[in-house]
């Protein structure tokens, strides 16, 4: 009977491959600053991720820190201190750093775990078949990952086969694109229409796009990127193990 592996390398399941990686921690740690919930994404920390997207766009809603920020950013400090609540202030600024710290930590761990699991080097499997839904490990373009989440974002993980997060992002993109009527605005710029521009957008909403935008294109990249080293890695074990007692030497002793 085979010996189950401590650290499996990677696993395939119904909404896509999930594996351990070497990450930068500084860099996790930059994505959870720039919108909570992304770094643990990073992390492959699905429902942790999203349960903190959540809850990032809901207290920032409630607390109006987005309006604060731009007031700031307008030099009206004033009007910024009169829109804050303070009752979640405090909830909302803990959170935020505990959120950093977390995925920073989880970002060191993985990357030990990450090099324990290349040392046990378990065969990985290319193809999971499920009644409703096939996922395999296809090398990929990352540049077409990044082509599709610029054009829309959730696409390039819609690429990746990571269908559960994908509509996820396309959900939510579709909610901050309505809620600051960035197209509306967009189309009237275009129009000449430049106060009227001004005028209908909604910044609050506008100003989380930026961090989601960018989120979802480093990730498609960075997945892209590694299911490529995936495809490569099973490819290397299971020639590995079929020529394993072959009389062939493509190099002579």
């Amino acid at each position: 009977m085979k010996n189950k592996v401590r650290r499996p390398y990677a696993t395939i399941s119904v909404y896509g491959v999930s594996f351990l990686r070497h990450q930068n921690p500084y860099m996790v740690a930059w994505w959870s600053a720039s919108f909570p919930g992304f770094g643990h994404y990073l992390l492959n920390q699905y429902i942790r991720g999203t349960l903190l997207t959540l809850a990032e766009v809901g207290i920032n809603s409630v607390t109006n820190i987005n309006l604060a920020i731009i007031y700031s950013f307008c030099g009206k400090f004033e009007m910024a201190k009169s829109v804050l609540q303070p009752r979640w202030v405090i909830v909302y600024v803990l959170l935020y750093f505990l959120i950093i710290w977390d995925s920073y930590r989880s970002a060191l761990i993985q990357n030990k775990l990450s090099h324990l699991a290349q040392l046990e080097n378990e065969r990985l499997a290319a193809v999971n078949f499920r009644p409703l839904e096939l996922q395999y490990i296809e090398p990929k373009k990352p540049w077409v990952a990044v082509v599709y989440s610029l054009l829309f974002p959730g696409l390039g993980q819609l690429y990746n086969h990571q269908f559960a997060l994908a509509f996820y992002a396309m959900t939510w993109w579709w909610i901050y694109v309505t809620l600051s009527h960035a197209h509306e605005s967009l189309i009237l710029l275009l129009l000449g229409n430049v106060q009227e521009s001004i005028t209908v957008i909604q910044p609050s909403w506008l100003l989380f796009m930026p961090s989601v935008l960018g989120g979802s294109v480093y990730y498609a990249f960075i997945t892209a990127r590694e299911l490529n080293r995936l495809f490569r890695t099973e490819q290397r074990q299971f020639l590995a193990e079929r020529y394993r007692k072959s009389d062939v030497r493509v190099f002579p002793e």
